[in-house]
C-alpha cells in the first residue's frame, strides 16, 4: 500500500471521500451471509477506497453486492484479523503487505486459492506461488516526505537519505509511525535495517532518537496531524516538515486540492524508500468462499488495477495496466528502493521490533 497505504487516508486533510461500505443492509447480506449469500464482505485496512462505477460494474457482473469493514492502520488490521481468523469478520482480506505476510501465513490466515488472471500478474510481485494463499494487488514505496515550504523558508536542503536524518541540522523534524502497530512506520524501520545490516541499525535508531525523531501510533496521525506540508497538517498547525509516509503521497496533494497546485507542495527524500507490496487473500472459514472468489478475481482484474493509482494511490502489479499521467508525474516509484527478502523479514521482524522499542520508547 498497502503502500502503501495508502494516501487515501487524507480524507481528514484533503476531504476526499472513501468508500466504508455499501450493499443491502438486509437479512444475512448485512451479517456478510453464508455460503449462498449474494454479499461478500471485504476487510481491509483504512485506505480501501474504488470508484463507485468500478465497484458497481463489478456488482453488476458478479451478482454480489460488496461490504467493506475497515480496521484501522494495515498493522492493526492484520493483527485483529489474526485472532478472529475462526469466525473471521469478512470473506477476503485486502493490505497485508510483505512486511507483514509471513505472520498472517504462518497464522493461518488465508486458504488457498488462485484468482483468474494470475498469470498477468509482474514476477516481481509474485509470492507464495506453491500454495496461492496470497494474490499481489498493488505496490509503492515507503520513504520519508518533506514540505517543500518549510524548507525554502528556512534555506535548508531537505534531506534525501537515512544519513541526512541525523545530522544537526534535522533535529525535532521527523514523525514517524511505531512498527508495532502501523505498515509504514515498520517498513521504515525495515529499510533502516536493509540499509545498516542487522548489527547497525540499532546504533542508528540511537542516533535518531537523539535527534529528536517523534514516534506515534499510526500514519493517519503522523501525516494528517503532525506533518506540516500536508493539508491536514496545515489546518493543525502542525511542526514536523518531514515525515514517514509513501512516494504516492505528493499527487495526492495536488489532484484533491483545490485549486491545484502547479507542483506538489510536499517531496520525497529518494534515499529513505523501502519497496511495499500488499496482497489480498480468501480468510480461512470464509463464510462466502466463492463470493470472495469473485472478488479476488476483480481486485488482479485490468478495470480495478487501473483504477487505483487516483484512489489509493499505489501502482498496479498487472502487467499492462495503465498509470495516470498526473500520478506518474507526481508520484513516481523509487529508482533504487531498498528492499528485503520475505524469509529475512519472517526471522528478525519481531525481534527488531521488540529491539526498536526498548531503544526507543523507554
Amino acid at each position: 500500500m498497502s503502500i502503501t497505504k495508502k494516501a487515501t487516508i487524507m480524507a481528514v486533510g484533503l476531504g476526499l471521500v472513501t468508500l466504508s461500505a455499501c450493499g443491502s443492509s438486509e437479512g444475512d447480506q448485512a451479517s456478510g451471509g453464508g455460503s449462498g449469500s449474494r454479499t461478500v464482505t471485504l476487510v481491509s485496512h483504512n485506505s480501501w477506497a474504488v470508484s463507485k462505477d468500478v465497484l458497481a460494474a463489478f456488482e453488476k457482473k458478479s451478482g454480489y453486492k460488496v461490504r467493506v469493514l475497515e480496521d484501522g492502520d494495515a498493522g492493526q488490521a492484520v493483527n485483529k484479523a489474526i485472532l478472529t481468523k475462526d469466525n473471521p469478520q469478512g470473506d477476503v482480506f485486502f493490505g497485508v503487505d510483505n512486511t507483514l505476510l509471513s505472520r498472517a501465513l504462518d497464522n493461518g490466515l488465508f486458504q488457498p486459492y488462485e484468482p483468474k488472471g494470475s498469470d498477468r500478474i509482474l514476477p516481481a510481485y509474485r509470492a507464495d506461488e506453491a500454495e496461492h494463499r496470497v494474490t499481489p494487488v498493488d505496490t509503492g514505496d515507503i520513504c520519508v516526505n518533506y514540505d517543500k515550504a518549510y524548507f525554502a523558508e528556512k534555506k535548508l536542503t531537505p534531506p534525501d537519505s537515512f544519513d541526512d536524518l541525523i545530522k544537526p541540522e534535522y533535529k525535532n523534524l521527523l514523525v514517524t509511525e511505531n512498527p508495532s502497530t502501523s505498515s509504514p512506520g515498520l517498513g521504515f524501520l525495515l529499510g533502516t535495517a536493509a540499509q545498516y545490516g542487522d548489527d547497525g541499525w540499532p546504533d542508528y535508531w540511537k542516533k535518531l532518537k537523539a535527534n529528536g525523531v517523534k514516534v506515534v501510533d499510526g500514519w493517519e496521525q503522523a501525516y494528517n496531524e503532525e506533518f506540516s506540508g500536508s493539508a491536514g497538517g496545515k489546518k493543525a498547525n502542525a511542526d514536523r516538515p518531514l515525515v514517514v509516509s509513501y512516494a504516492s503521497s505528493p499527487p495526492a496533494e495536488v489532484i484533491y486540492a483545490d485549486p491545484k497546485p502547479k507542483t506538489a507542495p510536499t517531496g520525497v527524500a529518494e534515499g529513505t524508500c523501502f519497496r511495499q507490496v500488499e496482497y489480498a487473500g480468501l480468510l480461512s472459514n470464509a463464510k462466502n468462499p466463492e463470493g470472495g472468489k469473485a472478488l479476488l478475481d476483480f481486485l488482479i482484474g485490468k478495470e480495478f488495477q487501473e483504477d487505483m493509482p487516483l484512489n489509493m494511490f499505489v501502482y498496479p502489479v498487472r502487467e499492462g495496466a495503465k498509470v495516470p499521467d498526473e500520478f506518474a508525474k507526481y508520484g513516481p516509484q523509487a529508482e533504487d528502493p531498498e528492499t528485503m527478502d520475505p524469509a529475512k523479514i519472517a526471522d528478525n521482524r519481531d525481534d527488531w521490533v521488540k529491539s526498536w522499542t526498548s531503544l526507543v520508547l523507554k
